[in-house]
């Protein structure tokens, strides 16, 4: 072989080898760059402002975590927390963990027990308020403990933030970004699923003693409504309170119930028998449960509502 030629193939396998590893660098720096998307982590210290407006300062991943409402509990579950999770509200039911753990308190809240527990993260909630009061709370502060108070999310958009939050604080950033990615490509999934249903007018009853009360617009069961395509019967802001007269007169399509005991008591009651839903026994039980916590079972809550209103399509 002549001399030009070794030399040739010398700088071609040079420029092979360069081209190589080149590609590898690149591919390495690809994998790197993936990996830090999906671990990523918040910076400590970390300041958040709370459902009062407070500033709230986390100095570290807490390592023992109160939980005062079954909502952000089942958040801290979904994003993977267990073992700093050392006490939990009375009602906290999901997931069965849950169970499992020191309980606090239900409507009213033990804060010496609080206090010896010594959390260093209690997740209040602003419809904790009226018992879990600033006073409550400024107690707790007092001596070293941080308190959190989660907004009472009334859209899904209010309850990914908070998601985000307490990912945040716990350093479950990634986890929360999935969990609300899951949220949202399943609703995607059922309104795909609704879109040629026939629409229908539902009446949302929350509790019928001694008064009647109802589920009306800009409530979170209200946005699950509106991803099905649904008319809620209540035009009315909030949780109004109905009369006799003016539930007959809404005259649904379908009345949906939260509780078991107020499907008989419905169906029994005279002065509703003229209805369209009680005549065709479309007075149906919905999960109270996933249909009011601002949490990552949202989409669960959607499909309750749905199998009620559109059992030909769901439960199949």
């Amino acid at each position: 072989m002549k001399k030009w030629q070794v030399l040739s193939s010398a700088a071609l396998l040079t420029l092979t080898l360069a081209a190589c590893g080149a590609e590898e660098e690149a591919a390495d720096k690809s994998t790197a760059t993936n990996s830090a998307e999906t671990t990523e982590t918040a910076q400590f210290p970390l300041t958040q402002t709370d459902a009062l407006g407070k500033e709230i300062t986390i100095e570290k991943a807490p390592e023992r975590i109160i939980s005062l409402i079954p909502s952000n509990t089942e958040i801290l579950f979904g994003l993977g927390i267990d073992e700093q999770i050392i006490a939990v509200n009375d009602n906290d039911n999901y997931p069965e963990a849950a169970l499992a753990k020191e309980k606090v308190g239900g409507m009213e809240f033990n804060l010496e027990q609080i206090i010896a527990l010594q959390p260093d993260l209690v997740l209040a909630h602003e419809s904790n308020l009226y018992s879990f009061n600033e006073e409550a709370i400024a107690q707790l502060e007092a001596i070293g403990i941080t308190v959190f108070v989660v907004k009472d999310a009334k859209t899904f958009e209010e309850t990914y933030t908070t998601i985000e939050k307490i990912g945040q604080m716990t350093n479950k950033v990634q986890q929360a970004a999935d969990m609300i990615t899951s949220i949202k490509t399943g609703i995607d999934e059922i309104e795909v699923k609704v879109a040629d249903l026939e629409e229908k007018s539902v009446f949302i009853v929350v509790g019928t003693a001694p008064d009647l009360y109802a589920a009306g617009q800009e409530t979170f069961i209200n946005e699950m409504l509106e991803v099905l395509d649904v008319e809620n019967a209540v035009p009315e802001l909030g949780w109004p309170m109905y009369s006799t007269e003016q539930f007959v007169a809404s005259n649904p399509d379908a009345i949906l119930v939260t509780y078991e005991s107020d499907i008989e008591a419905i169906q029994t009651n005279d002065a509703y028998s003229e209805m369209d839903a009680v005549k065709n026994d479309q007075v149906k039980l919905v999960d109270g449960d996933t249909t009011s916590r601002q949490g990552p079972r949202i989409v669960e809550g959607i499909e309750s509502l749905a199998e009620a209103i559109y059992p030909e399509a769901f439960n199949e």
